[in-house]
């Protein structure tokens, strides 16, 4: 019946243009065009491909292209986004990462199925993997010296406040003992070339040394990337009383700003420029040879405007140095100048705007501390 085809279609738009459903309800991208007619909630392409794995649990449609019954526009009327997330989104521990549709596809999926699938955030004080201070298991490491990924057990203890690692199963002492205030977690399907690649550094030394492992199953390396924030949090809540929940959570793993190849030259700048993998982790910029590298090969701190940094689009002239990269940048920091090229325009101006952000924000307390250790060094 076409009238009756209509008013469902316009019933449908109704519900679909509310202000609640204008973002995905699992990764906040805007404009979803999918939505679960057995859960009620409006979600964009990439999700509604996760939750068609999960078949038991929702069943996804089209709203552009498929056809809605009357019930079925009815249920997402009665649901749509805002109570759907009051239900299944009612009690996520604080330091939970709920990741965004620029996230990778481990972090999104095993999010997608806490809520829906295990339910984890229906109920307060429910006891959750990641959540009681402690967790040991193996994870595949990667050699630093031969490359190749090896089974390691790993322990995270909240009482002892640190992640420790043993090179056998059966080891009384650990191979590596780390802090739990100076570790820092971000997923690397890419770089690691697994899709449940996970990159943990931590400062030696005040050095950054990178350890890259993975596990066969998604949820259990979410599960140790969340019990890392879980551990840190509440490490946190008891070196800072004072400091607020939410300010405590700004603290915890992140995402580094900006990674990838550029070309560098040497402090006096005549050098011939050299291919190395940079990555920006907030003010820390390091290089590697290689980006699986356990170890920066140099390190620059990257202050505050108001401390004499700057990037400059572009090469001084009269550059030395033999470049293959035409698309210059420099950093001016109050010691010297920083010169670096980008293959392409586009890199060049992600990561000019990535230093800006950098810049643009006033140094904390720590940040000037961090300055003093740290005098800042650039390697050949």
């Amino acid at each position: 019946m076409p009238g009756g085809n209509e008013r469902s279609m316009k019933a449908l738009k109704e519900v679909w243009r509310r202000a609640e459903n204008s973002l995905c309800a699992d990764c906040g991208k805007p404009d979803p065009d999918w939505a679960s007619s057995t859960l009620g909630v409006f979600i964009c392409l990439s999700c509604s491909g996760i939750h068609r794995n999960i078949p038991s649990i929702s069943k996804v449609k089209s709203l552009r292209m498929d056809h809605w019954d009357d019930a079925q526009v009815q249920f997402l009327a009665k649901h749509g986004n805002a109570v759907t997330k009051a239900t299944y989104e009612a009690h996520i521990p604080i330091y939970y990462y709920q990741p965004t549709y620029n996230d990778c596809h481990v972090l999104r999926e095993q999010w997608i199925r806490a809520k829906y699938e295990r339910k984890e955030f229906t109920e307060p004080g429910k006891q959750l993997p990641y959540s009681d201070g402690v967790k040991e298991g193996i994870l595949w490491k990667r050699g630093r010296d031969n490359g190749q990924f090896l089974p390691r057990k790993f322990l995270l203890s909240e009482r002892e406040g640190c992640l420790k690692y043993f090179t056998k199963q059966d080891a009384k002492e650990p191979k590596i003992s780390v802090k739990i205030d100076v570790i820092n977690a971000t997923f690397q399907p890419v770089k690691i070339g697994n899709p449940n690649g996970l990159q943990i550094t931590y400062l030696k030394d005040n050095k950054t040394r990178n350890i890259f492992v993975y596990h066969e199953s998604g949820k259990e390396v979410v599960d140790w990337f969340n019990a890392i924030r879980s551990v840190q949090f509440h490490y946190l809540k008891v070196a800072f009383p004072i400091a607020s929940d939410n300010e405590i959570k700004n603290r915890l793993t992140r995402k580094f700003l900006k990674e990838g190849y550029m070309e560098k030259t040497g402090p006096k700048q005549r050098e011939a420029f050299k291919k190395r993998w940079f990555t920006l982790d907030h003010r820390r910029l390091m290089y590697f040879k290689d980006p699986l590298d356990a170890f920066a090969k140099g390190e620059v701190f990257v202050g505050s405007k108001e401390n004499g940094y700057s990037v400059q689009k572009g090469l001084p002239s009269g550059t030395q140095g033999n470049f293959s990269w035409p698309y210059g940048l420099t950093i001016v920091t109050p010691d010297r100048e920083y010169l670096f090229t980008c293959e392409t325009e586009t890199d060049q101006l992600d990561w000019i705007a990535a230093f800006t952000s950098v810049i643009n924000q006033a140094m904390t307390p720590q940040e000037y501390a961090s300055k003093c250790l740290d005098p800042i060094s650039f390697l050949s």
